[in-house]
C-alpha cells in the first residue's frame, strides 16, 4: 500500500534569504559539491552573491535538516571521495517555486505602486 504524503506547509520556509534561494536554484540544475555550489552561485548572480565556505556549509546543514536538500552519491565514480554532493528534494523544488511566485507578486506590486506614483505630482 502506498504511503500518503501529508501536504507540506511551504509558507513556513518563506521568505528565503537570497543566498539560500540561489543555492537551491543552483541545485535545481543537478547535484553539486560545496565548492561547485559557491562557484555556481557566483556565476548565476554575476558575482553579486559570494558565499564563504562557512556560510554555505551552515546553510547546507540547515537545508538538509529541513528536508529541502539531501546528500547524494557523487555523480561519477572517479570523483574525490572527500566531497559531499547535494541535490534538491521534491519539497525543496516546491519551496523554490513558492518563493519565486512570492517574489513575482512583490515585483508586480512594486510596479503598480511605482506606476501609480508617476501619476501623482509633487
Amino acid at each position: 500500500m502506498p504511503v500518503s504524503r501529508r501536504p507540506v506547509d511551504l509558507a513556513r520556509f518563506l521568505p528565503l534569504s537570497p543566498q539560500v534561494l540561489h543555492v537551491l536554484l543552483a541545485l535545481g540544475q543537478g547535484p553539486l559539491h560545496g565548492y561547485a555550489l559557491i562557484q555556481r552561485v557566483r556565476d548565476q548572480t554575476s558575482d553579486e552573491i559570494r558565499l564563504t565556505a562557512s556560510t554555505l556549509y551552515d546553510a547546507l546543514a540547515r537545508l538538509v535538516d529541513q528536508g529541502l536538500i539531501e546528500e547524494v552519491d557523487p555523480p561519477d565514480a572517479g570523483g574525490d571521495a572527500r566531497r559531499r554532493y547535494y541535490a534538491m528534494t521534491g519539497v525543496g523544488r516546491d519551496v523554490v517555486k513558492a518563493e519565486v511566485a512570492r517574489l513575482e507578486r512583490a515585483v508586480q506590486r512594486a510596479r503598480v505602486a511605482l506606476n501609480a506614483r508617476k501619476g501623482t505630482s509633487r
